[in-house]
Order: structure tokens, then sequence, then C-alpha cells
């Protein structure tokens, strides 16, 4: 019988732990993490709102793929940049309990990134759906 002691713990496979089984693991946390944003943030609820109000106004007028595929980016990375403004503020907030001048400076900025992120998409609103919407209104 082959022995085993020389082979890292991590390899080894416990019962019923199939890479299915792993994989719907994977999906699990990532909804309850998604769950926590939603629940948790104003923001991330108003972003997303936003997003489906954009996708409802790119359905009606239209748009085509590419300006979809922009569009659906564009939501998705808002909501990226959320979310990981509120990972850097938790685990700051964990790290560093008491007040400190990188800890504000590091939520600044991750917030200040989402500003940016959130000021493009409307950019990007008004170029793709700005002027068919003109146009369905106006004539």
């Amino acid at each position: 019988m082959k022995d085993d002691s020389d082979r890292p713990a991590s390899s080894f496979r416990h019962p019923g732990s199939s890479v299915a089984a792993k994989v719907a693991r994977s999906f699990y946390f990532a909804f309850a993490g998604l769950a926590f944003l939603f629940r948790t943030q104003r923001n991330a609820r108003i972003h997303a709102c936003l997003g489906a109000v954009a996708c409802g106004l790119a359905l009606w007028l239209r748009v085509s793929r590419v300006e979809w595929a922009v569009l659906v980016f564009t939501i998705a990375l808002v909501l990226i940049l959320e979310g990981l403004n509120t990972s850097i503020e938790l685990a700051i907030d964990l790290a560093s309990p008491q007040i400190h001048p990188f800890a504000k400076a590091a939520k600044d900025l991750a917030a200040g990134m989402v500003l940016i992120g959130a000021t493009a998409s409307v950019a990007v609103g008004a170029l793709i759906l700005g002027p068919p919407l003109w146009h369905r209104i106006f004539g």
C-alpha cells in the first residue's frame, strides 16, 4: 500500500466533496456576498436600480448589441467597484478599529474610485441612450 504521508493536506479528497459540490459551495458564498452587499449598502441598491432603468431604456430604444455590451459592462463595473469599496472598508475596520490617517485615506480612495466609475457610467449612458432618446421624444 502506498504511503500518503508526504502528500500535502490540501491534496487529500474529503468524502462527498465532489467537484460539483465545491463549485456549488463557491457559488453559495458568492451569492451570500452579493446578498450582504445589497442588504447593507444603500449605494449598491441605488446603482442597481439605476442600472435597471438604463436597461429598460435600452430595451425601449432598441440599442445595438455593441451598445448593450458597453452598457452591461459599465453597470457591472460600477457594482464591482461598490463591492470592492465595501470589502476595503470592512477590512480596514477590522484591521484598524482605531482612527488612523492611513485608514481614512484608504477608505476615501476606495470611495473616490467608485465615484469615478459612477461618473463614467453616467457619461456612457448619456452617449449611448441620449441620442436615440432625444430622437424618440423630440422626433
